[in-house]
């Protein structure tokens, strides 16, 4: 179901169930794992990619088939669903960047996977949409939330109350992905990236996710965090190092 591949500060998490990287209980719990080891290094960047033509199409649909059979499914969804969001706010907590390269299809689950990412960069033909309510259902593994945050409510009304399914070049427009490029290009330019945030500064990394974070929380002050972060990291031996470095190139 994965592959994974560690460069130095980097991590390439390959999603590797073919044919479509459908999501099932052994998926989100192999993917568990997996975060919780990496969440115990010392990275800057986690790469996830996928080597099939789609980047992940969501829910199963056999676990569909299952749950709609039971007699129970709607509460059997219900539990289904808490497992998504527990698992891509997993992903969203992680201490290091979570980029997400969209080489085919991110629909549903999927998409909502790439949403619970730092950084996303996109085919510009990659298809990326929230097409539940066309099955009746809502994007609910976080799709609600995070689009509309990071996209305001026009455009989160837009994906998910009309059922588009954009491409990688409208989606980079709208603001969903921060990169699109052509199909041919998606490989080096991701990696080019990727390989670019692994160069900065894994304690710098960490508590710039924090700050980020906080601009969208009522109940933190983020201009004091910045302040206290910043007090913090000066007298780190990596800060000091860099530092050091900046100020010996500039004479």
């Amino acid at each position: 179901m994965f592959n994974l591949h560690e460069d130095g500060r980097r991590v390439i998490l390959t999603l590797d169930h073919a044919p479509v990287n459908a999501i099932n209980d052994e998926w989100l719990s192999r993917f568990h794992d997996l975060l919780d080891v990496l969440s115990k290094r010392n990275l800057v960047v986690l790469h996830i990619r996928s080597s099939q033509k789609v980047f992940c199409a969501g829910m199963d649909l056999e676990h569909v088939r299952h749950l709609f059979a039971l007699p129970d499914g709607a509460n059997a969804m219900v539990e289904d669903v808490g497992k998504f969001q527990q698992l891509f706010a997993c992903i969203e907590a992680m201490p290091f960047v979570v980029m997400a390269e969209i080489g085919g299809a991110a629909l549903g689950g999927g998409l909502e996977l790439a949403l619970a990412c730092d950084l996303r960069v996109a085919s510009r033909r990659a298809k990326l949409g929230l097409p539940e309510a066309k099955l009746g259902l809502i994007p609910g593994a976080g799709g609600t939330q995070r689009l509309t945050k990071l996209c305001g409510r026009g455009i989160a009304s837009r994906i998910i109350l009309s059922g588009d399914v954009i491409d990688g070049a409208t989606a980079e427009r709208l603001g969903i992905v921060q990169w699109a490029v052509e199909p041919d290009r998606l490989e080096a330019e991701a990696e080019a990236i990727a390989t670019r945030v692994a160069g900065l500064s894994p304690d710098a990394i960490r508590e710039a996710k924090s700050l980020i974070a906080a601009a969208g929380d009522v109940t933190r002050d983020g201009y004091t965090e910045e302040r206290e972060a910043d007090r913090i990291l000066f007298d780190t031996a990596e800060a000091r190092q860099r530092i050091g470095q900046f100020l010996e190139g500039a004479r």
